[in-house]
């Protein structure tokens, strides 16, 4: 562990003591194993000014939602110091009487919720205060005689504390623990299964007091062997069963949660060689790292090692004993779906209604497995009693969190591929489908596709779709990357010069049909296995209006977009009865595309004898259609608007009246 201190950059923030907090504490939050996704809070005391001048001492604590990886001042709460110190006094406090305790005693009403341990920042008697869930100090609390190593590694320097609930009952314990403690005396606090505190009148000596104290705890489980287990990933030639095998355990899982999810598939080395312990089972469920993972992790990760379904019962079931031999009668049993798994020979799993939670719950897996192979290297794996992490997952603060989520978005926890996506109707469907909700992954031959789409949960990827192994690449990376495939928009296509029958070059012919018809039919192909395992899956094909109503010269446009169209008729007849709906647009007049170029706009109205504002509206409605129009429908269609359609043709024309 490094000190990434800067004292050029500090300088600047020297009379501010608050902007002095903003920096040390997000050069905590840049090392994940200090505060892993939001874990861990700081502090500094400053004397402010009130409305009327009067200056009064007030503690900024990190707010309620705030990431030291990234905290703003206003992401510090300002409450009454004196107030938090006289809260330490009370016999008994219930955390939500706390909660609004501690929110009535804020300078700033519009600050957010500060952070359940602001009492015990309180009570520390120094200006700056620092508290992580180190991953190396844990595995040492961790671990057989955890207090003993911890007591023999830091001796007199630190306080240790037994394990204790956050909040009020925490500060309490440690208000009673150190009335005659000379607080000068230590550099720090062991929450023994929880944690690490520093603390200083400097900014920096408080942080570097942490980096120290966790320094000492990294060397020493070196000095003590604590090592992983790495192993190579099966050969990919296995992929296409493995992938299905994950599709089927996303599956599964979703419905277990009542909602779709996304998989993060950690297949590293040292997830494999984690997962193929022969004792993996009985070390990896022994509960978490830090009872505040419980929330997003819950208390142990199912064991695959069995059938998806039959391991996703038994996990429920297990869940439900759990929660019926420590809940009393006011709870109710949150849902039983596992958030992580242990896959042997593939590595691990982490489940979540977004790609942003599954990203965060494999982190935090992946910092559990490393941390439970070290400490089995110190004699064994020793976690909290259940019940000590069943009260943290259904404490009310943690429980009025979850109440706080609001309603997910159409397409949460959805998977979505799109062709053609790099423009026009492609981008809008891509687009629209990510801001719904769904992880979108983007097709397109055009290679801007990789940089117009490059977030976690909307990828790009170039894939010319006329190229069946391109095709299947892509679509086994959709699943890969997010664990199964949900909804297909088969969109790419191209328009050929128009061209009348006797003078047609047999090329264009061809071309035509190999993009707007035998590229689909591909796509299919490769996206049939996963569609059936997929949640309420749906696939929209773009055809057109010249399926309805061709024009002269356009017949090799129009009989791929026939042919497309029927296509799409036999697979609804055929993948109806697995649960897969097939249904088909016909846009019309979509001029925001990349084939109505300013030029070929005027050539056509010209050639009506219109204006280009009329030849654009020159349907029933007399309105414009754009990308946007027709993505809104596409999603529609694959959402539970449609739920119960499949087989229909909807045009998006604005009325044409060749066509009605």
């Amino acid at each position: 562990m490094q000190s990434l201190w800067n004292e050029k950059m500090a300088a600047s923030f020297a009379e501010n003591p608050l902007e002095m907090r903003v920096y040390s504490s997000r050069l905590l939050g840049r090392e994940p194993s200090l505060v892993l996704h939001g874990g861990g809070n700081t502090s500094v005391k400053a004397e402010v000014a009130d409305l009327f001048g009067e200056h009064k001492p007030i503690l900024y604590v990190k707010g309620s939602g705030w990431d030291l990886a990234t905290i703003e001042a206003p992401g510090f709460a300002p409450v009454c110091l004196e107030t938090l110190k006289r809260m330490a006094e009370l016999s008994t406090l219930s955390d939500p009487d706390m909660v609004r305790a501690q929110r009535a005693a804020m300078s700033d009403p519009y600050a957010p919720n500060p952070s359940v341990e602001a009492i015990l920042h309180a009570i520390i008697p120094f200006k700056f205060v620092d508290h992580t869930h180190a991953d190396a100090v844990v595995t040492l609390t961790n671990s057989l005689n955890g207090e003993t190593r911890v007591r023999d590694l830091y001796g007199e320097r630190v306080l240790i504390v037994p394990y204790t609930m956050p909040g009020f009952v925490l500060a309490k314990v440690i208000h009673e623990l150190t009335r005659d403690v000379d607080w000068s005396q230590l550099d720090g606090m062991v929450l023994m299964n929880h944690g690490v505190f520093s603390f200083a009148d400097d900014a920096r000596a408080s942080y570097e007091r942490m980096i120290a104290l966790v320094t000492m705890a990294e060397n020493a489980l070196e000095q003590e062997g604590a090592s992983i287990a790495n192993t190579e990933p099966k050969p990919a030639a296995e992929g296409a069963t493995v992938l299905r095998q994950l599709a089927d355990i996303r599956r599964a899982v979703s419905h277990a949660r009542g909602m779709p999810g996304i998989v993060c598939w950690d297949a590293s080395p040292e997830a494999v060689g984690f997962a193929n312990l022969p004792n993996v089972e009985e070390i990896a469920t022994r509960g978490p790292l830090t009872p505040d993972h419980v929330i997003r992790t819950k208390r142990v990760p199912m064991i695959l090692d069995t059938e998806p379904d039959a391991a996703v019962s038994a996990f429920g079931d297990d869940y439900r004993a759990y929660f019926s031999r420590n809940a009393s009668a006011d709870l109710t049993c949150l849902d039983p779906a596992p958030r992580w798994a242990v896959w042997p020979g593939q590595g691990a799993l982490a489940f979540g209604v977004s790609v942003k939670e599954a990203g965060i719950i494999a982190d935090i897996a992946g910092h559990t497995l490393r941390a439970i192979q070290r400490a089995e290297c110190l004699g064994g794996w020793q976690a909290l009693p259940e019940k000590d992490i069943f009260e943290v997952e259904y404490w009310d603060l943690e429980q009025a969190k979850l109440r706080k989520a609001g309603t997910p978005a159409i397409f949460a926890g959805k998977i979505a591929l799109v062709t053609g996506a790099a423009s026009g109707i492609g981008r809008a469907c891509a687009e629209t489908l990510h801001a719904q909700g769904a992880a979108v992954l983007a097709l397109d031959i055009d290679p801007a596709v990789a940089t117009q789409f490059a977030k976690a949960d909307l990828v790009g990827w170039q894939c010319d779709v006329t190229d069946v192994q391109a095709l299947q690449v892509a679509v086994d990376e959709a699943v890969r990357r997010f664990g199964g495939l949900d909804i297909v928009v088969s969109n790419a296509g191209s328009f050929p010069s128009n061209s009348r029958i006797d003078e047609m070059d047999s090329t264009v012919w061809e071309r035509s049909l190999q993009i707007n018809l035998s590229s689909h039919e591909q796509l299919l192909q490769c996206c049939i296995p996963y569609l059936e395992r997929g949640i309420d899956p749906a696939v929209v094909f773009m055809a057109s209006k010249n399926v309805t109503a061709p024009g002269p010269g356009a017949a090799a446009y129009s009989v791929a977009k026939a042919g497309l169209t029927q296509l799409a008729r036999v697979a609804a007849l055929e993948l109806g009865p697995k649960g897969i709906r097939v249904n088909v647009l016909h846009p019309d007049a979509v001029f925001d595309t990349a084939i109505w170029t300013d030029e070929v706009l005027e050539n056509r109205a010209r050639h009506y004898g219109m204006s280009v504002q009329e030849y654009k509206t020159k349907n029933l409605l007399k309105v414009e259609i754009n990308s946007a129009d027709v993505a809104a429908l596409a999603c529609a269609l694959a959402g539970p608007l449609f739920a119960k359609t499949t087989g229909a043709q909807i045009p998006v024309d604005g009325g044409n009246d060749r066509v009605i």
